[in-house]
């Protein structure tokens, strides 16, 4: 599917609001935009600091049992 997007004379683009709610752009997020051979892609940047809490969770003392029932509580199921 195509998208016609319409630039104003500040350089503000307006994206459709099918196509933000299919890529789960909201009010505040970043695109980026880069080159290809083919054109220019336009994606939703990536947030990696949601990630960064999880970064070395696992490491050769805790086994994946242990972790899964550490963030269930003790073993207590949800």
């Amino acid at each position: 599917m195509m998208y016609n997007v319409k630039v104003t004379s500040k350089g503000q683009v307006t994206i459709p609001k099918e196509l933000r709610e299919k890529m789960g752009i909201k009010p505040g997020d970043y695109l980026e935009v880069r080159e290809s051979s083919e054109g220019y892609v336009i994606e939703k940047k990536l947030d990696k600091g949601k990630l960064e809490k999880y970064v070395g969770i696992l490491n050769k003392e805790s086994s994946s049992d242990n972790i899964i029932k550490e963030l269930r509580g003790n073993g207590r199921s949800s």
